[in-house]
């Protein structure tokens, strides 16, 4: 005869899979593709920005910049931390493009693609609310997302944190009344669905929007998007293919 912790989990898994999916979507190289001109065009800000806001030259700031990236998750939590910046300024210049709507790409029928999929959608996302808020304006499919949430908004204290801060992802979950158990993360950042998927989130890795990175002699180094780490649910090249298996295999094609 099962035991009660037998039984309850049973019971959990049975509630998880009776219920819809709430997508938790990243933005940058998960909805679009970021690398096409708009991560070039961040790094190359954000590394002008902290030459003229430190006084450092160019080679220390993109040490700055990485090195934060790293340690942090992201550039802006490193230099609100060692450095006398204004968060709000930093983020508003590095994330500001007149000619944004000439940097977007996206895969065709995006909208479409998302409407498709059951259940809730929210918007997760390292960047300034504004910047998102302009993409999916751009992209066409910001009535698809009940929520965006920013980086301003994953403060703590006063404190700045980002991706992938797992405090961060309670309280967001909790406020938006979310358990944890129905959600599926959809993300480009390894790092994050590894981190992430400790709380029991199903994780997707998307990949298609990742680019080669070229080594010191010019050759290009293995696509970051090879493989199927233990972490990762299920990798997918493009919302198409995630739609393509939500359709076959159920909702819960992630499980």
């Amino acid at each position: 005869m099962p035991s009660q912790i037998t039984q309850r989990r049973r019971a959990r898994r049975s509630a998880s899979t009776s219920s819809r999916p709430v997508w938790l979507f990243d933005l940058d190289n998960t909805l679009h593709r970021a690398s096409h001109a708009i991560f070039p065009a961040i790094n190359a800000a954000m590394t002008q920005y902290i030459i003229d806001a430190l006084g450092v030259d160019r080679a220390e700031a993109d040490r700055l910049r990485l090195g934060y990236v790293r340690r942090y998750g992201a550039t802006l939590m490193g230099l609100a931390r060692h450095h006398q910046i204004d968060p709000h300024d930093f983020l508003r210049v590095v994330h500001t493009f007149p000619d944004l709507a000439a940097m977007v790409r996206a895969e065709r029928g995006l909208a479409r693609l998302l409407a498709a999929l059951p259940g809730r959608k929210l918007i997760l996302t390292n960047g300034p609310e504004a910047y998102a808020r302009a993409v999916l304006a751009e992209l066409g499919i910001e009535r698809h997302f009940e929520q965006v949430i920013a980086i301003e908004h994953m403060r703590r204290r006063g404190v700045w944190h980002a991706k992938p801060d797992m405090p961060v992802l309670r309280r967001v979950l909790r406020e938006a009344r979310v358990r944890v158990a129905d959600v599926v993360l959809v993300e480009d950042t390894r790092g994050h669905l590894k981190r992430y998927r400790r709380l029991g989130i199903r994780t997707v890795w998307i990949v298609g929007h990742l680019i080669a990175a070229p080594r010191k002699d010019g050759s290009l180094s293995r696509l970051p998007g090879a493989g199927r780490p233990h972490y990762v649910d299920c990798r997918v090249r493009s919302l198409k293919s995630l739609r393509r298996l939500t359709t076959s295999r159920g909702a819960h094609a992630v499980d």
